[in-house]
Order: C-alpha cells, then structure tokens, then sequence
C-alpha cells in the first residue's frame, strides 16, 4: 500500500533513539522528508545520518519553549511541516509519596507543555494548507496506571484529554489529531526499569513484548494520506495488555 508520504515533511521529537526513531525509520522508509530532534547533539546528528533523516536538531525539551523554537527550526530547514511527533522519554519512576514538586514541574514540562508548545507552533501551518498530521506518541499508562509510575500515568492521561479536545476543533480543515499508546516494547528505557522480560510477558496476551518497528508503522499510517478520516483516537499497540474497553 502507498501510504501518499512521498515529500512529506515531518518533524519526530526524541528520535535518536527508541521508540521515536522507529517512528522517524518508518516515515523515512515511505518517502518521507524528516527532521528529528533529541537532547545530544552528537547522537542526534549520528541518528540523522543512519536513518537518513534530512536533519538532526538538538532540544532540550524539558527548558520552557524549546519545542516552540524547534518546530520553527524544523519548517526552515524543511520548507514548511505536515506531520509532527511529539515522543519524549519517560520521567522518573517513583511512588506517589516519593515524587517531590521538582519531579511534578520537570514532568509536566517535557511531557506536557513541550507538546503543547509544539502542536502550537505547528497547527497554523497546517490548518493553511489544509492538510496535517499531528501524532502523540505517550503510554498504555494513559488508560491502565503502571504503579511506580506516578507522574508518568498521571500526566500522560490528560494528554488523551487533549487529543480528544482538539481533534473535533481542526477536524474540518483536513488535520487529524491521534495518541500513539505504545506498551511493554522492547527499548532501552524498558530496560532502565529493571524488570525482567519473562515477568512482563507473562501479563501480555500475545506473551512478548513490542517490537519498535511495530509502532512505528502504525504511526506511519496515522500519518498517511489513507488515515485523513481516523482522528481525536487512541491507539494502543501493547499485544493485548490493556483490558479496559
């Protein structure tokens, strides 16, 4: 299937590695023009040029109104923005007793406001030429709180709420607006979290964890010309994990 990608132009956040790099390969894998952003300069760059992205931008999306200024960097480089990826890491894990104000404000910032800051920036663009994709990419956590993950569950869920506010606001100028609910998938944060594979599988219907080139080519075809009448949807791709309807 043609997914009509060819000389797109899109911007993927946290894309050096993980989950947004997926994302990023499998737009760029469809003909897609790509511009993707993290916060080491040197792996960015290195990213670019593995992935054949067409430029790598360092961002700090945790400092108030850096993703403002990258989206803009990203329309120069690219000559305008069709489809944006906002994906940052996850913050810290901790219970809610352990999780101080400084861990409340940072979260908040890079996994909330940076996003708002970004689809801010980019929407007046693509409610001109009629025509945009804007995908968040954040948890199954979202809908089935991860205990140990506070901040993660709680913030994440009001991005749903934000998906669904928007959505319907842009509907009618050709623009979609769709969350990306990855699960159990197998990165390096997973890892970060310590806990054994075997134990997660156990909880999965599919009995493994996700494959990054899994999501990303389901972002893909969010992004595609065939997607224009899928909006204001959250989308887990978690080999069954959630249970809620």
């Amino acid at each position: 299937m043609d997914l009509g990608l060819r000389d797109r132009r899109a911007l993927v956040l946290g894309a050096s590695t993980g989950l947004g790099r997926a994302v990023a390969a499998a737009l760029i894998s469809e003909g897609a023009r790509v511009a993707i952003c993290a916060r080491n300069r040197a792996r960015v760059e290195a990213a670019a040029r593995e992935l054949g992205a067409q430029v790598g931008l360092s961002c700090d999306l945790t400092v108030p109104g850096a993703a403002t200024g990258l989206v803009d960097t990203a329309r120069q480089k690219l000559g305008g923005l069709d489809i944006l990826v906002t994906n940052t890491g996850g913050p810290p894990k901790g219970r809610f007793a352990d999780v101080t104000d400084e861990m409340w404000q940072q979260g908040f910032q890079s996994l909330w406001l940076s996003a708002v800051d970004a689809i801010r920036a980019a929407l007046p663009g693509m409610r001109q030429q009629r025509w945009g994709r804007i995908l968040l990419v954040t948890s199954t956590s979202a809908k089935e709180p991860i205990p140990g993950l506070t901040v993660s569950s709680g913030l994440r869920a009001g991005l749903l709420g934000l998906v669904k506010t928007l959505a319907p606001e842009v509907a009618e100028e050709g623009v979609t607006v769709n969350a990306l609910l990855p699960g159990y998938t197998a990165t390096a944060r997973l890892a970060e979290l310590g806990i054994p594979e075997e134990t997660l599988a156990e909880h999965i219907p599919a009995r493994r964890l996700g494959r990054p080139e899994e999501l990303g080519a389901v972002a893909a075809f969010l992004a595609s010309e065939q997607a224009g009448y899928v909006t204001g949807q959250a989308i887990a791709v978690d080999g069954g994990f959630v249970r809620g309807l």
